[in-house]
């Protein structure tokens, strides 16, 4: 009987699916048996949720329909009009049970809390969800050790610990362990703290950022010195200057991202429970502030699929936030903590995060420009709608099933009685948007047009947005030419052949000031009870005064944080579309390649890599080295028509007169999604074997007293060269421009770095 209910539901109701979202279902949430087959449809993953979370009713009324429910909520998931968060969705009705995506552990000053906390680290990463930890309560470095008659290392190293066991540790080969380490700006390792990412492959596993306070913030409006406090006892260390250890932040972030600021006085004015404890760090993408031992389970409303008569449907999207905040408060009570004490935390004060998805497709399907006044009206309107809603929905279910425990400890206590401590958070939506096939979060669009990664025989594919490839193709100005322009591009602002109302609208990241991004962020966040998660995008070409201009704003404006993301920052960019500047280029004298003769002699080696074994042969004629070819697993494929292209081009080189150590200095150390350790160290690209192919090869040639002149032992060959042979596992952790899953290109977006092909998120 129940089967036949179930499936004439899903057979009414089945989910619409694009391809990117049918792949991460696939890789990501599906069932699978034994053997890697999967055994559930979408509509089943989502008929399984939907029926796990509506048991809880049954705990507060014996006679509760849990069918009706069940399709109350299965509606709501297989229209996407709302979506939980990814643990929810991969783990409710299945054996794990783990349903929450946020966790903040407490570590202190001593190892066996620090080592505690660990252990409970690997249990939660194991499980499917994220940690946040905050390193200020441990002693700084050289601080007496009064047990051992020693010194302490500081927190910096005990990051480095963190981080080397979330390495190790895979979460059930559907999520990766992420971690948010903060420390507060008045800690006497703050400027350790602040440059512990300067390289972008230390700390990999974690996203860092100061915990800015009140007095710090007034020193620097004032150009003074701030107190720094010994956490052991509480004694004060010394004084920084506030401007200079400020500038510092501002340095590293416009470096490279790193780190982001926390206004944990101001999210601590904003604790719901202050009489419980003090809120010291947040989640990894630092939308969901939490107490020590606190969890929180989240989800999202598809904005874009509440548009009517061209506004908002009002009445459709208050029944849904209605639907979710039940659903999410029922997680609370199915969830299987993966540790005693978060559970008994998170029942206590009962806190959800209901947010927001594809805020830039509704701003597309309405006309209006993101960050216009319109815009940020729009926001206001909407996030304050959306809390009231979710703050009655909250307060019925308190009359039926009680306030949550800590109530009377609360800043509710003198009101009306409340089931949840917080309602309201606006997350990432990386894996849940892709599969809503909605924009991110409150993101603007990141790009209209992308060009496809994959390689195709005489043939560009691009991936566009569809509503833009609908209007384009209306109004008759589609063609692949102009798309692979705005490739080029990323914006349309200036092509003139698209028309002036559709470039007005259609606006992407780097089309929007610095300060909108702020402006967008504080007008969510004026409705929040959590946090906002989102990244201000800047181009290249923006100073540091930029930088420091979006913090002072930041804080100015009520944001509770902001994370910020200058285009191509990071060591290998991410994803960039921003204009390059035209690079002058000189006129040399043409140089023709010497004649190859009938017979060459060579050597071939053996290079293993991470896309197979790779046979590297370097032919000589009279003259020394004149041609290198590769043979790379089976001929045609894209990996090994890349390899036979850097061999052509070498022997061309090589031919022409071109230095070898030349050569191997250009290749050696690219990086690709697929390194491999080898005998020897590691081997970090297809490109990266043939150089060291081609320093074999002059190993062979040459005695070692040439092998080592100059161009082996100056930087940056030489710092490579010590980097990738001392630690060679420490390379294969950092960031690359294609997705190590997919190959699709990754993104910056919502304080992390996500796959829109794929769902692989460097945070979650």
């Amino acid at each position: 009987m129940l089967q036949d209910v179930k499936e004439k539901l899903i057979s009414k109701n089945a989910p619409k699916l694009k391809k990117n979202a049918l792949t991460v279902l696939e890789r990501r949430y599906l069932k699978k048996d034994e053997n890697g087959n999967i055994t559930e449809t979408p509509a089943d993953l989502f008929y399984r949720v939907a029926e796990n979370i509506a048991q809880a009713d049954k705990i507060y009324d014996k006679n509760a329909d849990i069918a009706a429910l069940t399709r109350e909520f299965y509606l709501a998931m297989s229209s996407l009009d709302f979506l939980p968060n990814s643990p929810t969705l991969m783990n409710a009705g299945r054996h794990l049970q783990q349903l929450s995506a946020c966790f903040v552990l407490p570590i202190d000053d001593s190892m066996n809390s620090i080592f505690e906390t660990l252990k409970n680290t690997a249990l939660i990463h194991k499980s499917g969800g994220g940690t946040g930890f905050s390193f200020s309560k441990l002693r700084p470095k050289h601080d007496a050790v009064k047990s051992t008659s020693g010194v302490s290392s500081g927190p910096v190293s005990f990051m480095q610990v963190f981080n080397a066991a979330t390495e190790a540790i895979k979460q059930g080969g559907t999520r990766r362990g992420a971690n948010m380490g903060m420390l507060r700006i008045d800690h006497p390792d703050i400027l350790d703290f602040i440059v512990c990412k300067d390289k972008n492959d230390s700390l990999s596993n974690f996203n860092i950022s100061v915990a800015v306070t009140k007095e710090f913030m007034n020193a620097l409006e004032k150009n003074e010195d701030y107190n720094l406090y010994n956490p052991r006892n509480g004694a004060t260390t010394g004084k920084l200057n506030a401007r200079k250890v400020f500038n510092k932040i501002v340095n590293q972030a416009w470096k490279n991202g790193e780190p982001g600021i926390v206004f944990i006085d101001g999210i601590n004015d904003e604790n719901p429970t202050p009489q419980i404890g003090s809120i010291e760090s947040t989640n990894p993408c630092g939308e969901q502030p939490l107490l020590p031992y606190e969890s929180c389970n989240l989800g999202s409303l598809n904005l874009g699929h509440f548009v009517k008569n061209d506004d908002v449907d009002w009445k459709k999207l208050e029944q849904t936030v209605r639907t979710a905040v039940h659903f999410l408060d029922n997680v609370i009570d199915m969830n299987n903590y993966p540790i005693q004490r978060i559970g008994e935390t998170t029942r206590s004060n009962r806190k959800i995060g209901l947010g927001v998805m594809g805020w830039a497709d509704l701003l597309l399907y309405l006309g209006i420009p993101y960050g216009s006044r319109d815009s940020l009206t729009l926001a206001e309107k909407l996030m304050s709608f959306i809390q009231s809603k979710s703050y009655k929905t909250s307060e019925e279910l308190a009359a039926k099933r009680g306030a949550f425990p800590n109530f009377k400890q609360s800043i509710y206590a003198k009101g009306k009685p409340i089931r949840n401590a917080t309602t309201t958070t606006i997350a990432p939506t990386g894996t849940i948007g892709i599969i809503a096939s909605a924009s991110g979060g409150i993101e603007p669009i990141f790009a209209l047009v992308y060009k496809r990664a994959q390689c195709l025989d005489n043939e560009e594919m691009y991936e566009v947005n569809p509503y833009f490839e609908k209007l384009a193709k209306e109004k008759g100005f589609y063609s692949l030419e102009l798309m692979n322009k705005i490739t080029q591009k990323g914006s349309i602002h200036e092509f003139a052949e698209i028309p002036e109302q559709i470039r007005k609208i259609f606006i992407t990241s780097h089309d929007i000031t610095p300060e909108n991004h702020i402006k967008m962020q504080a007008a969510f966040q004026k409705f929040t009870d959590n946090a906002v998660s989102k990244t201000v995008n800047f181009p290249n070409s923006a100073t540091k005064e930029d930088v420091e201009k979006v913090y002072i704003l930041s804080y100015k404006m009520g944001c509770k944080g902001v994370t910020v993301y200058r285009d191509g920052s990071r060591d290998v960019q991410v994803l960039n579309l921003a204009n390059k500047k035209e690079e002058r280029v000189e006129t040399l004298q043409e140089k023709k390649p010497r004649t190859r003769p009938k017979k060459t002699t060579g050597f071939t080696f053996l290079m293993h890599t991470g896309c197979g074994k790779m046979y590297v042969t370097v032919n000589e004629d009279d003259r020394g080295a004149c041609e290198l070819f590769t043979q790379l697993g089976k001929s045609g494929g894209c990996t090994s028509s890349q390899a036979e292209a850097i061999g052509r081009l070498i022997s061309l080189a090589l031919r022409s007169g071109v230095d070898q150590y030349s050569i191997i200095n250009q290749l050696k150390g690219i990086r690709c999604p697929s390194p491999t350790l080898a005998e020897g160290g590691a081997i970090l690209s297809c490109a990266d074997a043939v150089a060291k192919a081609l320093e074999e090869y002059n190993r062979e040639k040459m005695s070692p007293a040439l092998f080592t002149q100059e161009i082996f032992t100056s930087e940056p060959y030489a710092a490579k060269e010590k980097q990738y042979t001392s630690d060679p596992s420490a390379n294969l952790a950092g960031e690359c421009p294609q997705c190590p899953e997919c190959g699709e290109m990754l993104t910056f977006a919502e304080g992390c770095v996500v796959c829109r092909g794929c769902g692989y998120s460097k945070c979650s």
